[in-house]
């Protein structure tokens, strides 16, 4: 599948719309034929390694099952929808699909889940907590969508699913083949099957906040003196016994800012974002047969679908991020680093100044050689 991407005006779509406003892009991809049918997603949900569930529609009550599924699974009464997530992963051109939105940073995007639903399948009214793509495939669905949700929105109740109890449509859009629809996160959808249908879910990862805190806090103590204390220089007398003065409230703050500001090591964002889903660590043997295919002439490197790439310039060079850990390379390997990033591809010509940088790459699961 050739190179891709969406025509839009960029600018205007991060201004106005990005995590603001649902935009529909009608007939987006003209022609679009899914690289990916009913058979062979079917097909991939009945993998014990790939997630998958199917949400059905009992009257009016949702069901939950989780794969591997087999061939039974596929027939139900009510109508019902397969999800099956990161399909991406597997499948080369469902990867490719990313690079429709490649005006947005690559790490943003989580991965493509893609469904499958009968008529009138659905995964009822919802939202969610990050921006999505919804990319029609075969068939069509129509879309509505509704207020702006949180956490203090009301659920149904139910163990895994979060279904709106109520649901308030403000819009409508019926989806056929290469139309997309932009939704941002808070927005209440609910995507209902018009015939079968497949749809590809172009999804975008934030972290949570508290998992930022969490992780930024962890680096910065790895990084304190052990043996700094808290320190009350000029100490006033104390008055009243077992008090703790604003005093002394806002010299221990103080003392907290003081430190906070020595942060130096920003690496925690990176490793954070560029966690994979999925462990990606090479088999045994794996990284020392990419090595060997890796010395023949001509070799190209290939950026493995599941990989989880990202780089940052720092003052000593360029920082690496890959599938979670980092390393620091001479800030000749950026030019090679964008390449790999923008085309998933290297041809690796000229290796000096690159042997660490792909060695790196291939221990952490994200290059392969083709």
């Amino acid at each position: 599948m050739p190179r891709r991407e969406l025509q839009l005006d960029t600018e205007q779509f991060l201004a106005r719309y990005w995590q603001k406003m649902p935009l529909l892009l009608s007939g987006a991809l003209p022609g679009f034929e899914p690289p990916v049918t009913a058979d062979e997603l079917a097909g991939l949900a009945m993998d014990d390694n790939v997630e998958s569930r199917i949400i059905e529609q009992q009257q009016d009550t949702w069901l939950l099952h989780h794969g591997p599924f087999t061939e039974s699974g596929f027939q139900r009464d009510n109508p019902w929808t397969l999800l099956v997530q990161a399909v991406d992963h597997y499948l080369p051109d469902v990867a490719r699909l990313r690079q429709l939105v490649g005006f947005l940073p690559s790490w943003r995007v989580d991965d493509v889940m893609v469904s499958y639903a009968v008529d009138g399948g659905s995964v009822g009214p919802h939202y969610d907590n990050y921006d999505v793509f919804l990319l029609q495939g075969e068939g069509q669905r129509l879309w509505r969508l509704g207020q702006r949700c949180d956490a203090d929105s009301d659920l149904l109740p139910h163990d895994s699913l979060k279904i709106l109890r109520e649901f308030e449509c403000q819009q409508e859009f019926l989806l056929g083949p290469g139309d997309i629809l932009y939704v941002p996160p808070g927005l209440a959808h609910w995507g209902i099957a018009r015939g079968e249908c497949t749809t590809f879910s172009i999804g975008f990862r934030a972290p949570r906040l508290n998992a930022m805190v969490s992780r930024w806090v962890d680096r910065l103590l790895e990084q304190l003196d052990p043996e700094l204390f808290y320190r009350d220089l000029h100490c006033e007398p104390a008055v009243r016994p077992g008090e703790i003065r604003p005093r002394d409230l806002e010299r221990a703050m103080a003392q907290l800012q003081a430190a906070l500001d020595q942060a130096e090591d920003n690496r925690w964002f990176g490793e954070l974002v560029t966690e994979p889903r999925y462990d990606p660590d090479p088999g045994p043997g794996e990284a020392d047969a990419v090595r060997a295919r890796l010395a023949a002439p001509g070799a190209t490197v290939e950026l493995l679908p599941e990989a989880k790439l990202a780089w940052q310039e720092d003052p000593a060079g360029i920082l690496v991020y890959a599938n979670g850990e980092s390393e620091l390379f001479a800030s000749a390997v950026q030019s090679d680093l964008e390449a790999l990033c923008g085309d998933w591809r290297l041809a690796v010509q000229d290796r000096e100044g690159l042997d660490e940088l792909l060695d790196f790459l291939i221990e952490r699961g994200v290059i392969d050689v083709c």
